[in-house]
Parts: C-alpha cells; structure tokens; sequence
C-alpha cells in the first residue's frame, strides 16, 4: 500500500515536472518529442518521461484528399446557411440498406411516412419556419449569382441577427433575405449590383434597397461605398476585351476616383463607361450596346460617363 501511494506521488510529481517543461532528473528544459517513438524524452540526460500516449487518429490510412473524404466517419461542418446548422438526419430517397440493397416495397412505404415525419419534425415553431424558407431562399439566389460560399454564410448570418432582433416584422421574408444576400455581397466586397441581386430576387429593387438601409442602420453595419473597379475584371471577361484594355479601364477608375467624379454615380454605370473610354483609348472597338448591357445600364449613361471621364483625365481618342 505504501509503495503504491509513493509511485502515485512520483508520477504525479513527474507529470507536474513535464507540464512545465522541466526535466524531474536534471532540472533543464531540454524536453523533446520524439515523433517515431511516440515519447518525450530530454535530450540533456536521456530520460523518457512519457512513452505509449494515445494515438487518437484514425486507424485507417489515406493517401490523398478523395480516399481522405471516402473514409472519415465525420459529418460536414456546422454551417449557419441551414436553419438547424447542419445537426440533423437525413433519411436517404434511394430506398437502399447500408450495403446497397434494394429494400421490399413494404418497406418503401415506411420509409416514405419516415422522410414526411422527419421533414415535419425538423422545425418545431414558425421561426424556424421563417428562417428555413429564407436561407433556401438565399441559397437559390447564390446559385443564379454565382457567389462563392462565405457570401452564403455571411448573408445567413446577417439574416438570423435581423430575425432575432425581431426586424423581420412588416416585411417580406424574400425582402429581407436579400437584402441580407446584397449586404454579405458588399462586405465580402464581391461585386454585384443591386439590379443583378434584384434580378435573380422575387422582391422589386425599392424594396429591396429601403429593406436593406433599414438592416444596415439597425445591424449597425457600416459598408464603404462601391468602388467601381470592382466590376471591371468581370466586365472585360464578359466583354472579352484584351488585358491593356482592363488595365487602361482601372487607371481611368483610379484618376477619376481621386477626382472625386464617381461620387454619387452608378458605380457599374461608371465602371462601364471606362471600360468603353479604355477601348476607344487602346484602339479596340466596343460597342456601347455590348457594354451597357453587361452592366445592366443605359446606353446613355455609358455615353455620358465616358465623355466626363476623358474630359477628367484630359485624354481623346485618336480619331
């Protein structure tokens, strides 16, 4: 009995020494992992302080990224995008057990009542109907636009802070969710207008702009105005004008940003009509339809921006 309380205490010192990163035997800090053994060891007198630790990996080996994904027992991450974050179960359509077998037809009508209990189940009160019914709305709306994920998870986000502040009340719940959608979009500075939000939304552009002033301002989110030559890079893809043409577009931007001229303009109106500027500029013909219709704007926008634009940076076309 004695003995074994003095081995206790011994190992428990020891352990207290390791914590602290000092050797028990000489007193230095020259503790060291030793990754193929698996051990602690100090490199000044050679003593093993602690040896078989467990492996709490998997058992199983992978050598790439696809055996990786095949193999783990984990499910996807938590995301904000889906309205119980992911924590839940899914009760597979294809009618098959776990080792691929078809199952009997009686056995098709259970699971069919399961899949209508397990839908119904999955939202207990109208808030999360509201909310399941708006994060589906956002994720159709990132799909016409092609965002990328992290706009799709700041704009679930935004709308689950609208909701619990109660600031869905009186409004629309496509209203709010993209407006929610159009504010991640600004944050995340990934150009898109709010004629294109309002494209791919069920809601008109009033609503949609006095919706989202309204979220911003009680959010308390404050977003810097749009600088134009966001749009530029995709415009020019669309357009398939050369490099120089979306270089000279940018420089134009950045001279006539410093001027102060793209101060309460459209900034896809604006960013179009550089673009035309740089053509005329670079010898390459644009059409001013081809542009105005990439950026969802007037010819005449293009046409008077363009000319405010060369007059700016004192520049004509070669004629």
């Amino acid at each position: 009995m004695t003995r074994s309380i003095i081995d206790r205490r011994s190992s428990e010192s020891q352990s207290a020494e390791v914590e602290t990163g000092l050797c028990p035997d000489c007193e230095t800090d020259t503790i060291v992992h030793d990754p193929d053994r698996g051990e602690q060891v100090c490199k000044q007198c050679g003593l093993v302080l602690t040896e078989d630790p467990i492996d709490y990996g998997p058992e199983w080996r992978a050598f790439n990224a696809q055996e990786h994904d095949e193999l783990s027992r984990v499910g996807a991450p938590l995301t904000q995008s889906m309205h119980d974050r992911g924590l839940t179960t899914t009760i597979d359509w294809r009618n098959k057990d776990a080792n691929g077998h078809s199952m009997s037809a009686d056995k098709h009508g259970q699971l069919h009542r399961l899949r209508v209990w397990q839908e119904r189940i999955r939202t207990k009160n109208a808030g999360e109907r509201n909310l399941k019914y708006a994060l589906s709305e956002i994720d159709r709306m990132v799909s016409a636009l092609g965002v990328p994920k992290p706009v799709k998870e700041t704009a679930s986000v935004i709308y689950r802070q609208a909701l619990e502040q109660d600031l869905i009340r009186g409004r629309s719940i496509e209203g709010v969710a993209t407006s929610a959608l159009y504010t991640a979009c600004r944050k995340e500075d990934i150009p898109r207008s709010l004629e294109e939000v309002t494209s791919v939304s069920r809601v008109d552009q009033r609503e949609i702009g006095r919706t989202y002033r309204y979220i911003a301002d009680e959010l308390d989110i404050n977003l810097e105005p749009t600088n134009p030559r966001q749009f530029v890079p995709r415009f020019c893809s669309e357009l398939d004008v050369g490099t120089d043409v979306e270089s000279k577009a940018i420089e134009i931007i950045d001279r006539t940003t410093e001027q102060g001229l793209h101060s309460g303009k459209s900034p896809t109106g604006f960013a179009a009509a550089a673009i035309y500027a740089a053509g005329l500029l670079c010898d390459e013909t644009i059409p001013q339809r081809a542009v105005a219709d990439t950026a969802q704007t007037t010819v005449v926008t293009v046409r008077n921006r363009y000319r405010e634009q060369l007059e700016a940076i004192d520049q004509q076309p070669a004629t």
